[in-house]
């Protein structure tokens, strides 16, 4: 695996680099010589932030934890991307593309048991109407929802507003 550590308002010392090689490296036993892995270490007042990317062929593995301490956001993310990797291995692997994966053939010939299966527990029916991603905004609000699906009267494309960590909001869009 290629890791790459980027460092955001922290210098990436030695030792955190080590800890993230140390950890990360973990993952090796799942993934290919030539996998990709983005690290980025961040630091904003007491929040230790990392946030690990995994770029694969038609998908991406992400994981971002934060705490008071470098070294247990480190531990944790690892825990996270693995306990991923066993839960969603029939989502992420195509069977007909199993030989061009990143994924290791071990990690592709192992069952692991789907406990968490993902299930779709109600379905909600609704009408879409045009509104700017400002009006979308107030409409989440209202609702007490942490994203709003709508038609954006500006591009006329179905888009989604959802409330970000610290306030903000950000905006989902088609990448046509």
């Amino acid at each position: 695996m290629n890791i790459t550590i980027v460092g955001k308002n922290v210098d990436v010392t030695n030792g955190l680099r080590q800890a993230v090689e140390d950890k990360i490296g973990k993952l090796e036993k799942y993934f290919t010589a030539d996998t990709n892995v983005n690290v980025v270490l961040s630091v904003d007042k007491e929040r230790h932030k990392i946030e690990v990317t995994i770029p694969l062929k038609g998908k991406i593995i992400r994981s971002e934890q934060v705490s008071n301490d470098m070294y247990v956001s480190i531990d944790l993310v690892e825990e996270i991307i693995e306990r991923q990797l066993k839960k969603y291995k029939s989502k992420l692997i195509d069977k007909h593309q199993e030989a061009k994966t990143n994924f290791k053939r071990e990690f592709l010939e192992k069952d692991y048991t789907d406990d968490d299966e993902v299930r779709i527990e109600r379905v909600k029916r609704f009408d879409i109407k045009p509104l700017y991603p400002e009006d979308a905004c107030v409409q989440m609000e209202l609702l007490s929802h942490g994203f709003y699906v709508f038609v954006n009267a500006e591009t006329d494309e179905i888009n989604v507003v959802y409330k970000r960590k610290g306030g903000t909001y950000g905006l989902l869009e088609p990448d046509n």
